[in-house]
């Protein structure tokens, strides 16, 4: 599919007059709802903002290609808005955007994408931008992105690695982004630039949404003087083995790819070395990442993996009290088989956490065998499976489940078990390398992993787990509402980010700690996280003049987004002023979970919401949604009062 094919000429704005990113997104998308090309314009506004906070779609040189899909587009469009002035984007470069691409895709569209990396590469060649910012009418943009569509074509089609002499370097690069539309081909064509101006031979090959493009092969890499991976995602690293890779993020290379091929050239770089036996690829250039760093990209592995099966688990356990606390138990009066069979559901589900949290960090530091040994000592660590498989008896009578704590060593346990088999069997001659991944690893692996856990980790882990829940339960009521204010806070400051998530594993860990008794300090995180949606929606309904239309409309949506406990639901309004929106969300947040403390207010379930609450997960239901609602009241006048005040001054 061609460009002009996509291209929307009659939603195409020359003069944006908007001021911001958001108003931005929201006036081109309902340019392209004028002419019929999306039925929910809020809907895809959200996709749309959704994408911008998880990275920035600034993609540099004044140039921003924001993207999404929504069911409600009808059939794949770009919109094009060009800014004189220049809107704040957040690029790479630190530019302001005056040519912004809108990207509009149905749900599992794919035939588009082809194009999309045709347009990353187009708008690199200095003639196109010159061209396009120079165009008078809708006619002209098209011509120009025609035209140099055509060389583009053309010169993909006449792409053959010409023979390179032995003494002149050889270049080979990999580009990727999580979505694999824009940033992956923009590296690529700034680093096809940059060696084409320095002289040299490059070979890029893209990890993009359409598959591997332009494939490095056996011979390129016997070839190769060294190689650039410019990636934010995995892509396959065991190949480069024994030769000089660099390795850094995408941005690097579109904004420093001159500097990336100078290295290359020079071989700047350390020599990459894949264990043999795929147990781990060992990273070559690990950009300076400091210990905590690296501590906290494992980890984080591990609980983006466990936190579906807490939210599938918590909210099944949460719909079982529907019919009462302990109607899923047999022997209690008010027993149902319904409950019984969603409380069980939801249990089992609960019950892989542990093992799906050890797991995935086993697995980000040691691959495949790190993910086995890792999940085991997940099991280990876990009580509900213990119990089930006799591990209260015999010779492990007097052994404690060591819960979350424990699982969370256990993963980071699993990378250095894995390291210590491969130097264990590194005499092993390569004719039975095949056995140490699928045997060796496994079996001794899993192994080591019970014993450490067993005679080792759980009983220490067990005292602190237990420590750490007589101390809470033994703070003064009045200190308690300082706990309940400060994990509430944490929830609201980054809204998914790393003190949102430490506050929230915090929480679950005690729940699942508990042994059915339930935490209040949960239940002062999951209050944090529903108040700020609610505030946001709040204030859009209480002082329409702060906001636009789309905004009010948007806004809205927050009170569905708050009461089912998804606080990410507040990320676009607070990008537009964090200064002012995250302090107002973080106070009336804190505030909601102190007043659940206050109210003396125990959640038995890490997540579920107003969903839980009306189901009986939460004790003193009706003070806990009090508490909900005077932290978003206390929030949307915060944040009214900030707002309005910058809005005064700008009209004076």
């Amino acid at each position: 599919m061609k460009l002009t094919d996509l291209m929307v000429k009659e939603a195409m704005d020359l003069s944006l007059a908007t001021q911001t990113k958001g108003e931005t997104l929201r006036h081109l998308a309902g340019r392209f709802a004028q002419v019929g090309g999306v039925s929910d314009v809020e809907a895809y506004v959200a996709k749309l903002e959704a994408r911008e906070g998880q990275s920035t779609t600034g993609v540099g040189d004044e140039i921003a290609i924001p993207h999404a899909q929504d069911a409600s587009v009808k059939q794949a469009a770009i919109v094009f808005g060009r800014s004189q002035e220049g809107i704040e984007w957040e690029s790479f470069d630190g530019q302001p955007a005056k040519l912004i691409f809108m990207i509009a895709a149905p749900e599992g569209g794919g035939e588009h994408l082809a194009a999309l990396a045709q347009l990353s590469k187009v708008l690199l060649k200095p003639e196109a931008k010159s061209g396009l910012l120079e165009a008078q009418s809708a006619d002209d943009v098209l011509n120009v992105l025609a035209a140099y569509e055509e060389v583009e074509e053309a010169a993909d089609q006449d792409t053959v690695v010409e023979t390179v002499a032995e003494d002149e370097p050889y270049i080979l690069a990999v580009t990727a982004c999580p979505t694999g539309i824009a940033h992956t081909y923009m590296a690529e064509e700034k680093l096809n630039q940059a060696a084409a101006k320095a002289g040299y031979t490059i070979k890029v090959e893209t990890n993009g949404q359409t598959g591997i493009g332009n494939p490095l092969t056996r011979d390129d890499i016997d070839r190769a003087t060294a190689i650039i991976v410019a990636a934010d995602k995995q892509v396959p690293m065991a190949r480069f083995d024994g030769k000089p890779v660099i390795i850094t993020k995408v941005a690097d290379g579109i904004n420093k790819a001159d500097e990336l091929v100078d290295r290359a050239v020079r071989q700047d770089a350390k020599i990459y070395h894949a264990a043999a036996d795929g147990a781990q690829e060992v990273a070559a250039d690990d950009e300076n990442e400091s210990i905590g760093r690296k501590f906290y990209k494992h980890m984080m592995n591990g609980v983006s993996h466990m936190l579906p099966f807490v939210v599938a688990g918590g909210i099944l356990i949460a719909l079982s009290f529907f019919w009462g606390l302990n109607a899923a138990d047999p022997a209690d009066p008010t027993y149902n088989s319904i409950a019984h069979t969603l409380n069980l559901f939801g249990s089992l589900s609960f019950a892989m956490m542990l093992p799906v949290l050890a797991g995935f960090i086993g697995q980000s530091l040691a691959d495949r065998p790190g993910l086995v040994v890792g999940f085991m000592g997940g099991v280990f660590a876990n009580p509900h499976i213990l119990s089930a498989f006799g591990g209260g008896t015999g010779i492990f009578a007097n052994t404690e489940s060591s819960g979350f704590l424990g699982a969370l060593v256990a993963g980071f346990l699993a990378g250095a078990i894995i390291w210590l088999l491969q130097k264990a069997f590194a005499w092993l001659p390569k004719s039975l390398e095949g056995m140490k991944p699928i045997f060796i690893y496994p079996v001794l692996g899993v192994l080591l992993m019970g014993l450490a856990m067993f005679f080792v980790v759980n009983r220490p882990m067990a005292w602190v787990m237990n420590a750490l829940m007589n101390g809470l339960q033994s703070i003064p009521q009045e200190l308690s509402v300082v706990l309940g204010f400060i994990a509430a806070a944490m929830m609201s400051i980054d809204m998914g980010g790393p003190i949102n998530k430490a506050a929230y594993v915090t929480g679950t860990a005690l729940v699942t700690a508990s042994n059915g008794a339930g935490s209040d300090v949960m239940a002062a995180v999951m209050i944090g996280g529903m108040v700020p949606p609610l505030a946001i929606a709040i204030s859009a309904t209480i002082n329409k003049n702060l906001w636009t239309e789309e905004q009010r409309n948007s806004a809205l949506v927050n009170y569905v987004m708050g009461a089912a406990f998804i606080t990410e639901g507040a990320i676009p309004f607070a990008a537009t002023s964090p200064l002012k929106v995250i302090p107002s969300l973080a106070i009336g947040a804190g505030v909601a979970g102190g007043l659940s403390m206050v109210f003396g207010c125990i959640s038995y379930v890490p997540h579920g919401g107003i969903f839980a609450v009306l189901a009986g997960g939460v004790t003193n239901p009706v003070m806990y949604l009090a508490s909900w609602l005077i932290g978003g009241v206390i929030g949307a006048i915060l944040l009214n009062f900030l707002l309005g005040r910058d809005k005064a001054k700008t009209a004076a």
